[in-house]
């Protein structure tokens, strides 16, 4: 099984590197995909509790898009950045690539209004994260904060197609209240929103006090600052 991950990861790996950064085939474009980031400029993107673009702790450089290494805490440097329009069902595709020991991730259905406070923005969250290195892979409950994972609520599996060295790809797909996170072509999780189970699983996460989290119908996508330097580039989406 790991000879079969790590043929799909290189596969992946090399479609990405074939194609130009940041732009669409015409293929995708006739399939109906749209760059959410122009690889260019801040177009598009906002601070989660901004008006405008950080003015500090994200850069863009020869096509990719940094958050830089800050003090480790959440968004305590240039602060999440969000898309300036919310989405409904969608498939997400962002490539990435992590500094030894980061952490970091990509938010959907938030809700910038809901944490005034700090920290970071509320939202159903694709853990990024160096779990060899962070000791965020310890805490949580079997595992649900490693890379992949729904963020303290569903576990991704220990064996999953990612090398630290390389450029990796994270897809989340939603449609309706079925979600699904993949990694590197790999599906990793799948659950359902909007249900019992899914509220009970919410009682018993950090999430239990954000009132109808992640049963909401559209919301923003984020890019987290946590104070450690990541890289993102070949953001895109389709809307189902």
């Amino acid at each position: 099984m790991r000879k079969v991950f790590i043929a799909l990861a290189a596969l992946a790996l090399c479609v990405s590197a074939c194609a130009q950064d940041n732009t669409l085939t015409s293929k995708e474009k006739a399939d109906g995909w749209k760059l959410l980031w122009d690889g260019k400029t801040t177009e598009g993107w906002r601070g989660a509790k901004l008006d405008d673009f950080p003015a500090k702790g994200w850069v863009i450089d020869k096509g990719v898009l940094k958050v830089l290494k800050g003090n480790g805490g959440e968004s305590t440097n240039g602060g999440d950045i969000i898309t300036t329009r919310l989405y409904k069902n969608f498939i997400l595709k962002v490539d990435f690539k992590i500094t030894e020991g980061a952490n970091s991730g990509i938010k959907y259905f938030v809700d910038p209004t809901l944490n005034k406070g700090a920290g970071s923005a509320i939202g159903c969250e694709f853990q990024i994260l160096d779990d060899l290195r962070h000791p965020d892979a310890k805490l949580g409950v079997k595992g649900n904060r490693t890379l992949g994972s729904l963020y303290d609520l569903i576990p991704a599996p220990a064996d999953k197609p990612f090398d630290i060295t390389t450029w990796n790809t994270a897809m989340v797909k939603v449609e309706g209240n079925h979600v699904e996170h993949w990694l590197n072509g790999v599906k990793l999780i799948e659950y359902e929103r909007n249900n019992q189970e899914w509220n009970a699983l919410v009682a018993y996460s950090k999430y239990k006090d954000w009132p109808n989290f992640g049963n909401y119908e559209e919301g923003y996508i984020l890019l987290q600052d946590h104070g450690d330097e990541v890289w993102f580039k070949n953001i895109k989406i389709k809307e189902l």
